[in-house]
């Protein structure tokens, strides 16, 4: 068992009935998809198999996310609160979170934030797959040189389209042009989780805020 996890279920702080609040998050969007309860084992479990397990108090028993459906909840980070009375857990979803089939709990659709990762997973399945017939796999294929090259041109579109165009013209480009970058990230190794921790980096520092 590894410190962090030693250090986590030494420090957890579980109520009278032997459980702990666990807020589960979606690590791309930020948006809480679910809160469930976790006995000793369940978080054992959880921060040893790096999936969520939960307990439920229904059934009195444990309980794999994603075991019979399939959506399981892959963990990418774990923290307890202030208090150490309820656990955080930062996911990446493989399917909706919901028992209804909605991506949260709280009836939230995916923003912008789970839209763009949802691409980024796609492009970079294409990129490992390379199905024929795909535009994608063929910017792929041709590299890194005619990748640029095309987001070079729709960034000029972009700029064109608003200068003279409708705002549904810019808003046609701009998706274009964020598609291209995606596709340049993924050609480069590069994660959207390195993206954003620039920008909080930024916002915290005010640089070009």
């Amino acid at each position: 068992m590894s410190e962090p996890t030693k250090d986590i279920l030494a420090q957890a702080k579980f109520n009278s009935d032997g459980l702990i609040p666990a807020v589960v998050q979606d690590a791309g969007t930020r948006e809480v998809l679910t809160v469930a309860y976790m006995n000793e084992e369940a978080l054992r479990l959880t921060l040893e198999k790096g999936q969520t397990h939960f307990y439920s108090r229904s059934r009195k028993t444990l309980w794999h996310k994603g075991e019979t459906s399939g959506n399981f909840q892959n963990v990418r980070r774990v923290a307890l609160d202030c208090d150490f009375d309820t656990v955080l857990v930062e996911v990446e979803p493989e399917g909706p979170a919901c028992h209804t089939g909605a991506y949260s709990c709280f009836e939230v659709q995916p923003g912008f934030g789970a839209n763009i990762q949802q691409l980024y997973d796609l492009i970079s399945l294409r990129k490992e797959i390379r199905p024929e017939g795909s535009y994608t796999t063929r910017l792929f294929k041709e590299g890194i040189d005619k990748i640029v090259k095309k987001l070079g041109e729709e960034a000029v579109e972009t700029v064109i389209a608003a200068k003279n165009d409708s705002s549904q013209r810019l808003v046609e480009e701009t998706a274009d042009l964020l598609y291209h970058l995606i596709v340049t990230l993924v050609e480069k190794g590069v994660t959207l989780e390195e993206v954003r921790e620039e920008l909080q980096k930024r916002q915290k520092t005010g640089k070009r805020n």
